[in-house]
């Protein structure tokens, strides 16, 4: 079965970086559009990155320009690497796989951004 592993998260300070993976398993990898999205307390889970089979790539306003996704297909990870944090980054970031019947999820991984 399709299984997405996240791991990466933790606490920092704003301005500080954080890379977050995603081990994703069961699929075809390459053919497999990825995701990152993430929810904050108390409100809905929202799109955070995304990037495609053929490695196009698209960004939230809110994190365009410090977030960057990437994707290596022999190592089947998907990676999220997020620079200039801000509190309002804080939440837990779920990675997302679009393959055959899915979408699937990962269980999420807890960022929190403060001083």
């Amino acid at each position: 079965q399709v299984q997405l592993v996240e791991s990466g998260g933790g606490l920092v300070q704003p301005g500080g970086s954080l890379r977050l993976s995603c081990a994703v398993s069961g699929t075809i990898f390459s053919i497999t559009h990825l995701g990152w999205y993430r929810q904050a307390p108390g409100k809905e889970r929202e799109w955070v990155a995304r990037i495609t089979n053929t490695h196009s790539t698209n960004y939230a306003d809110s994190v365009k320009g410090r977030f960057a996704i990437s994707r290596d297909n022999a190592k089947k990870t998907v990676y999220l690497q997020m620079n200039s944090l801000k509190p309002e980054d804080t939440g837990v970031y779920y990675c997302n796989a679009v393959y055959g019947t899915g979408p699937f999820w990962g269980q999420g991984t807890q960022v929190t951004v403060s001083s």
